[in-house]
């Protein structure tokens, strides 16, 4: 059996049903996941992961290989061997990194009471947890370029999402700032060049502030949500993972304050709404 097989085999062997959102279960034959259940993690099919397991299938695409990464929930090392032993180049360092490390994973699944989502150093969201979908709609209806969050913001613009003034042109000119630094960081990304490209052609407003030449990262900003249950007020604050540089967003409200309440009463009401994904 081939190394690429062995490795599958054994990485999905070790991940547990719990840490990925399945219930353990009684009757098990094996500790870790189904292959059906990683199949429906990666979006392929089970009879795909049953030939790459036996090793009937050659040349998974890289999609795929980093599909099953975050599946798997490797570290980047694993997931860089996983790549070279499907005779795959592993992602290169002058394109935007987007593996969710086994340790983002966790404070997704464990911070469940604060609206929180991952993006990548472009604002592209790759995770969420319930609360974010619940505040903010849920990101699995976008599809395309809708997933990232400047080209929403300069095309379509965020519905239900309000800023005063000073937080308005703040938040607009950071993300362009942003995005120039990526820009710089990831010079080989064709897909960040392709992003850039149509926002200058399409957007005055970004084309506008593209053109100030500005660099920087966003941080934080403060904003009103307008919700099923009513207005929330927070503030946003983003972090930035060491290594594989994405970003961390989280929102918070001020303790006892009528935001906090109907953020206390969303958490209860607002999830009912949501179909499980």
């Amino acid at each position: 059996m081939s190394e690429f097989a062995n490795v599958l085999r054994s990485w999905r062997d070790r991940v547990r049903p719990e840490e990925v959102g399945l219930p353990a279960g009684a009757g098990r034959r094996t500790p870790g996941l189904r292959r059906e259940e990683l199949a429906a993690l990666a979006g392929v099919s089970v009879d795909y992961v049953v030939r790459l397991e036996q090793g009937r299938s050659v040349n998974p695409s890289p999609q795929l290989l980093g599909a099953l990464a975050t599946a798997l929930r490797l570290t980047t090392e694993e997931r860089d061997h996983l790549f070279r032993v499907a005779d795959a180049a592993p992602p290169s360092q002058n394109v935007v990194p987007r593996h969710v490390t086994p340790g983002v994973q966790r404070i997704v699944d464990r911070l469940g009471d604060v609206p929180l989502a991952v993006f990548t150093a472009t604002h592209d969201i790759l995770l969420w947890n319930d609360l974010w979908a619940a505040m903010t709609g849920d990101p699995e209806r976008l599809v395309g370029l809708e997933r990232n969050l400047v080209w929403r913001h300069f095309m379509v613009g965020q519905h239900g999402v309000e800023y005063d003034a000073e937080h308005a042109e703040e938040f607009s000119s950071d993300l362009v700032a942003d995005l120039r630094t990526a820009v710089g960081r990831y010079p080989g990304d064709r897909a960040l060049a392709d992003l850039v490209a149509r926002l200058r052609a399409e957007s005055p407003e970004f084309a506008r502030r593209w053109d100030t030449a500005r660099v920087a990262e966003h941080r934080a900003s403060r904003k009103t949500v307008h919700t099923a249950v009513g207005p929330i007020e927070v503030d946003c604050d983003v972090m930035t993972v060491p290594g594989g540089d994405l970003r961390i967003v989280v929102y918070t409200v001020v303790p006892g304050s009528e935001a906090a309440s109907t953020l206390d009463l969303l958490r209860v009401t607002g999830l009912q709404d949501l179909a499980p994904r």
